[in-house]
């Protein structure tokens, strides 16, 4: 087995809030100039943006996950990650079932167009991606769980938008892979306040907007290969499978 660099938190050109500069060539050679084996696609509430990046991805030996950053109900930012494009197509599905209908207003929050591999746009979102599925936590983890899918509470020690500032805490039925922390957690502090957070491995990912952003935190993984269940398997630390650290200041 050997290490392996992952980055599990990345917006690309889809999200309202990245730049338009997050375009899948620019996300795959940041990814590969920083030394990133394997990366998440993670835009908000949309899935659209993944299959031409993993592509990319392929050609030039970069593992990309492909998935969402779910934002629930409580206002809870969750990472979730599927195996293969059924699976994927299934979760798209399910959140345009239940993403509220609120009209983007591209001057205020940002444009939330996909592209091709040469940037040719090939559509727009006219519902605004960063509001709140109508569904809670529990509910779009057990749709993960259902789909087999990697399921990531994010940057829960942030102040907005995260576990521990919406609910307090992380309910301990709920089928989590790991948990993931941002660039400015104190774990001692952090861990000493919010004691759950020590039942789960810690992953910690750049939540790169920008492409110079990318790869600046990520998780080194031991694996045997780069492949999805790997993943999956290290991040439960699992046959032989683990989490070896965090990199915050990459």
């Amino acid at each position: 087995m050997k290490e392996y660099r992952a980055d599990l938190h990345i917006h690309s050109v889809l999200s309202p809030c990245a730049s338009l500069d997050m375009s899948p060539d620019n996300i795959i050679k940041s990814a590969t100039e920083k030394g990133i084996d394997i990366i998440g696609i993670a835009d908000h509430n949309t899935t659209k943006q993944c299959g031409v990046i993993k592509q990319l991805g392929e050609e030039n030996d970069v593992l990309v996950l492909c998935g969402a950053e779910v934002n629930t109900k409580e206002e809870v930012h969750c990472l979730a990650f599927f195996e293969n494009d059924k699976l994927l197509n299934d979760f798209q599905i399910y959140l345009d079932q239940h993403l509220p209908v609120v009209k983007n207003k591209p001057e205020l929050f940002g444009d939330q167009i996909w592209v091709d591999k040469y940037n040719n746009i090939l559509g727009e979102e006219d519902r605004l991606l960063i509001i709140g599925l109508n569904q809670s936590i529990d509910q779009v983890a057990n749709k993960v769980e259902s789909l087999g899918g990697i399921f990531i509470p994010a940057h829960v020690d942030k102040s907005r938008f995260s576990v521990s500032s919406q609910l307090g805490f992380l309910a301990a039925d709920l089928n989590v892979s790991a948990v993931e922390v941002s660039r400015l957690v104190d774990m001692e502090q952090f861990s000493e306040k919010h004691k759950w957070v020590n039942d789960y491995s810690i992953v910690a990912n750049s939540d790169a907007h920008t492409p110079d952003q990318i790869g600046s935190v990520n998780t080194s993984l031991l694996l045997n290969e780069a492949t999805f269940n790997e993943v999956k398997e290290a991040l439960l630390g699992k046959n032989g499978r683990k989490i070896i650290n965090i990199n915050l200041y990459s």
